[in-house]
């Protein structure tokens, strides 16, 4: 798999809002590891909906379908 896209800065920001005060290096390491995981899954599910359906371009729909899926 090519670099990832996620920043760090990303991640102890949903943490913040979520009512962290204070997030570590290693919990945001940790975050953005599973929630690229997670969305390359859904991206990979999607891409074969869509390849399904015959087409090219991935939608909304494909996106909340492989959710569910997932």
């Amino acid at each position: 798999m090519e670099k990832r896209l996620l920043p760090l800065a990303a991640m102890e920001k949903i943490l913040k809002q979520c009512g962290a005060e204070r997030v570590s290096d290693k919990a945001k390491t940790a975050l953005k590891e599973v929630v690229e995981e997670r969305a390359e899954k859904i991206a990979q599910v999607a891409v074969k909906l869509a390849n399904h359906a015959g087409r090219k371009t991935i939608k909304a729909s494909d996106i909340k379908l492989a959710v569910k899926e997932n």
